[in-house]
Parts: C-alpha cells; structure tokens; sequence
C-alpha cells in the first residue's frame, strides 16, 4: 500500500504531540497505523483463507481509500498548524499556547 508517511515518522508524529498537548494531529497519525494494521492482517488471512468469498478484498480496498485520505489529511492538518514538515515538529507557538494554558 503507497505511503506518506512512515510508521517511524507518524510514531514521531504522535510522541511530539502528545509531549505538547496537541492531540488531533496524534490521533490522526494514530488511526493511520491501525489502518496499516488492519491491511496487513486482511492480507495474511486472505493468503490463508482462500475461500472468503471476496471479503478481505473488499476490506483491503475500502482501508486502501480511507488510508489516501487520512494521510491528505495529516499532511493538511501539519500544514495547517505550521509543523516543519522536514523534521515534523511542531511549531514553538503551538508550544508557547500550550504553557500559557498550563499556566492557568
């Protein structure tokens, strides 16, 4: 399945989140990896399963789409809040938000 985003980098992505408090881009990077997940044991069980009547298939390509678009959205949502998109970190007034909150 054509990729983005490497697992390494949306690991990166939800640790720097979740340091600072920003969790939308986490959670999207999160379901990401699921979805990664999820193909990937469609795709062991279809080699096992010979007989399963199209399902994992039809699993495999609806996660394939959904896979495209959450990756368009990460890539929008890092824009969005000016992550540098080479080292995706995000960007120090996201940080500076967050301690003025924890300050309160």
């Amino acid at each position: 399945m054509p990729t983005v985003f490497d697992n390494a980098q949306l690991s990166h992505i939800i640790e720097e989140a979740m340091i600072f408090q920003c969790a939308c881009p986490a959670q999207v990077a999160q379901h990401i990896l699921g979805l990664r997940e999820l193909f990937r044991y469609q795709f062991s069980c279809s080699i096992t399963r010979t007989e399963d009547f199209g399902v994992h298939a039809r699993i495999m390509e609806s996660v394939r789409r959904t896979h495209v678009e959450m990756e368009q959205c990460l890539g929008d949502v890092l824009a969005a809040e000016g992550w540098d998109t080479a080292t995706l970190t995000m960007p120090e007034g996201l940080r500076q938000l967050r301690d003025q909150l924890l300050e309160e």
